[in-house]
């Protein structure tokens, strides 16, 4: 989704290879080839790849510098890259765990052959970690507890800074919103997470809801049931 935002933003035309995840299309040796984490989106733009969707979207940004989505006060460009590191750094540990155990946890369960085969091609230790939960035992209530009040004292934070201006930093839409508005919205329709107590983020939510890009990025995109849909698969 930050991909497709940043994209359609800048008005780029961009090719699209489906990854269908609940397929596991994604644990082939073929596509470890490109992205070491086995996971989506990954960029290949003029023979370079990237893999990272923070990275993918700054260095798209950096490379289209049109209609830039970064702010040039540097202590707001800071304030940027902290709310996307923030994002990246709470994925997994948070984002992920709350949806998987609310959403999709059962509806990606990997046989021993396929986690086997996952092992010998997975070496990051934090995702071979949370898929051996996923796919089994599960995520403890202190696991649960502990990525509900990461996201309640992300959310909490947003709704301060929304209290300054309309967008996370500075006056325009930047990368920093970017990066959080696809965490609004699967968190709001895959794991039902409570947005009313954040006005501010709700109304925030709807500004970028309105962009023409969202339409095209996320709602396009998005299908009516999991995982029964070709659309279930993400962007690579």
């Amino acid at each position: 989704m930050r991909v497709r935002i940043t994209l359609e933003e800048k008005g780029l035309e961009w090719e699209s290879h489906h990854i269908d995840l609940f397929k596991k299309e994604n644990l082939t040796p073929e596509y470890f080839g490109i992205n070491p984490n086995g996971l989506v989106p990954t960029l290949v733009l003029d023979g370079v790849v990237i893999i990272e969707s923070n990275d993918l979207i700054d260095y798209l940004d950096q490379t289209f510098p049109e209609l830039p989505l970064r702010p040039t006060d540097k202590s707001e460009l800071d304030r940027m890259h902290y709310w996307m590191q923030r994002s990246t750094n709470i994925h997994v540990k948070a984002v992920k765990t709350h949806i998987y155990e609310k959403s999709v946890r059962g509806k990606m369960a990997k046989s021993e052959e396929e986690q086997a085969a996952y092992r010998k091609l997975q070496t990051n230790p934090e995702l071979l970690e949370f898929h051996r939960k996923s796919s089994t035992d599960g995520f403890s209530d202190e696991e649960l507890l502990s990525a509900r009040k990461i996201l309640d004292e992300c959310f909490s934070e947003a709704e301060a800074e929304l209290a300054k201006s309309d967008w996370l930093v500075g006056s325009a839409l930047t990368l920093a919103d970017i990066a959080w508005m696809p965490l609004y919205f699967t968190l709001k329709e895959l794991a039902g997470y409570d947005f009313e107590r954040f006005p501010r983020v709700q109304s925030w939510a709807d500004r970028i809801s309105h962009r023409n890009s969202y339409q095209r990025a996320i709602i396009n995109w998005w299908p009516t049931q999991l995982p029964n849909r070709s659309k279930d698969s993400e962007v690579a």
